[in-house]
């Protein structure tokens, strides 16, 4: 079973941009230019005035250093602020954040609480990670069934981690009947994306599998991908 996704999805590193006026749209523009100071002014401007998305980049600024000292404490600060205006991606921050006891001290119950938030407006992110929880007992009752649900959840939007996972359960036979065919199949749909982890799976289920099998996990496969990774169970 593979890690956590170990980085804030969406909120870090890659600044997701909206149409938006005054020191929002002037923040947006800064940030492309690598003016991380300016941006962080101006964010913070419209931060005062409640903008969520506003408040999420500051988090996002502090989280990575931008400009600034690295401060997990005060990107914890702001992140709080837009997650509890509902910003899934602040949310699936939070999560992770106490997940890995950054900014404070770790509890994985109150990392389920956020991912639960957030991967209940869908973000793939969260669905995976909150998988992960379920299958190894962390903040909740160890339930196989609970995180396979939440693995198709998030591989059905090609989250990459939650494939290989959704595979290792089939693999294992838990939380679902153990059934090679379907974990070679989400193996190897991970293994395209060009994912290490992927290949060696797939590889050690087509140890264990038939000619006819592996042919028919390919063909599997191949039709998932056709369908976006929609019903391929």
């Amino acid at each position: 079973m593979i890690k956590k996704i170990a980085i804030l999805i969406i909120s870090l590193l890659i600044f997701v941009f909206t149409v938006r006026a005054g020191d929002v749209e002037d923040a947006d523009v800064s940030v492309l230019k690598k003016d991380y100071v300016v941006a962080l002014k101006k964010y913070k401007s419209a931060a005062a005035k409640n903008d969520a998305y506003a408040q999420l980049q500051v988090g996002n600024i502090y989280y990575e250093g931008l400009g600034v000292k690295q401060d997990y404490a005060e990107a914890m600060r702001w992140f709080k602020l837009a997650a509890d205006q509902n910003i899934a991606s602040a949310q699936l921050s939070l999560g992770l954040m106490y997940d890995t006891g950054q900014g404070v001290v770790q509890d994985y119950a109150e990392a389920v609480r956020w991912y639960k938030l957030a991967a209940a407006q869908g973000l793939a992110g969260a669905q995976s990670n909150l998988g992960f929880m379920y299958a190894n007992g962390q903040g909740v009752v160890q339930d196989y069934a609970e995180a396979v649900h939440w693995y198709k959840l998030a591989a059905a939007q090609g989250s990459v981690d939650a494939q290989i996972n959704l595979g290792v359960k089939y693999a294992q036979g838990q939380g679902v009947l153990q059934n090679n065919v379907q974990a070679h199949m989400w193996f190897n749909i991970a293994a395209v994306k060009g994912d290490n982890m992927a290949v060696k799976n797939r590889d050690i289920a087509a140890s264990k599998m038939t000619t006819e099998q592996i042919a028919q996990a390919q063909k599997l496969a191949k039709e998932c991908q056709a369908r976006n990774f929609k019903n391929c169970d």
